[in-house]
């Protein structure tokens, strides 16, 4: 029995140590576009490689495998779990050792062209046959790590259906002179994604500032929505409006401004003076201001950027992983439409369904 999985990331370096874990006998070759396995994994977390989230789903079965290979992690305060190493060479570094004394073989610097509905995969260093294929391509966000969007064509070439397309978990762009002004200032507010007025998505936490537009968690997690409306043809009049300070009413701080003039003791010097000359030194419109600043936004930063695609091949086309069209097609990891929260939800979905892939291709033997 021969499994082909094409792409050497998250999702199929963990499909790829599970399926020989199961059964050594089973021939694994990986085929890998970039010229080394696992590149995406060494960006992740910062570097750090956010492993998974005491709170996402199957997370425990996920540490159960990393823990079965001798990879030891510890989550944060806030549920993130990363490798003890706090590197995520450490992440890659021990499934390509799996890899290697399980008897799988990694091609890399190895590009996909076609493969038929026999499970005939043609590639730029031969013809390789299969009795299975995974598809772990990953999706389209930062390409120079490997995810350039074969993996949505060959799908879609076998006759699966991809969703819309468009970059997630990615920094926004603005046209506002302020975010420039504050270059570098983080805050913790709550802030709502508006189209044309009404409010599409909002969430509470850390807001970054840069000299394009908007970076942070927050951020991130809200930027599908600014994606999908300046996807569209004619897209909406998009605002980010963000409260400054969610924790105090507009009337404790309109008290606040009236005894001390500015939010300098709140807020600190810069953001102060912005909100203050942007209110004309008015207590009304600042505490205005400062609950409902609105910033215009022009877009994302897109999918060189972002962490993740939004979109994918269509979930209602598999059974599980397996394709319902194909026999011995599989897919998982990004090419999937299958998309979650900043915090290790996402990568955790990655790991979790590349080992799923591989228990369903020994269940199908």
């Amino acid at each position: 029995m021969t499994t082909i999985i094409i792409g050497a990331g998250a999702s199929g370096l963990a499909c790829a140590v599970r399926l020989k874990q199961a059964d050594p006998a089973h021939d694994v070759i990986i085929l890998e576009r970039m010229e080394r396995a696992g590149k995406k994994i060494l960006a992740t977390g910062n570097g750090r490689c956010n492993l998974s989230n005491t709170r996402a789903e199957h997370c425990s079965e996920v540490m159960d495998f990393f823990n079965g290979i001798g990879l030891v992690a510890r989550a944060d305060e806030e549920g993130r779990i990363y490798p003890y190493s706090n590197q995520a060479s450490t992440v890659a570094d021990i499934l390509i050792s799996q890899c290697s004394s399980l008897g799988v073989e990694i091609i890399t610097d190895c590009t996909v062209t076609d493969i038929d509905s026999n499970l005939c995969v043609t590639t730029d260093k031969g013809i390789f046959f299969a009795d299975n294929v995974v598809i772990a391509a990953g999706g389209m966000a930062q390409k120079n790590l490997g995810s350039n969007g074969s993996g949505y064509r060959l799908l879609e070439a076998l006759g699966h259906n991809i969703t819309a397309l468009t970059p997630a978990l990615v920094q926004l762009t603005s046209s506002s002179k302020y975010p420039r002004l504050l270059k570098g200032h983080r805050v913790k507010c709550k802030m709502a994604i508006q189209l044309d007025g009404a409010t599409v998505e909002e969430e509470y936490g850390e807001v970054l500032f840069t000299d394009y537009g908007l970076s942070g968690i927050v951020t991130m997690n809200l930027s599908v929505a600014v994606a999908e409306n300046f996807a569209k043809p004619s897209p909406q009049r998009c605002h980010a409006v963000i409260d400054l300070l969610p924790d105090i009413s507009h009337e404790e701080l309109k008290r606040y401004l009236g005894k001390f003039g500015n939010l300098k003791g709140i807020l600190g010097n810069e953001l102060s003076d912005i909100i203050m000359k942007q209110a004309e030194q008015d207590i009304e419109k600042a505490a205005c201001f400062a609950k409902n600043w609105r910033l215009i936004i022009t877009g994302t930063k897109g999918f060189d950027f972002a962490q993740i695609t939004n979109g994918g091949a269509s979930l209602e086309d598999f059974d599980g992983f397996k394709s319902k069209s194909v026999k011995g097609l599989y897919a998982c990891g990004e090419v999937l439409d299958r998309q979650f929260e900043c915090g290790g939800f996402n990568l955790n979905f990655a790991w979790y369904s590349g080992i799923c892939t591989a228990n369903q291709i020994i269940a199908d033997k």
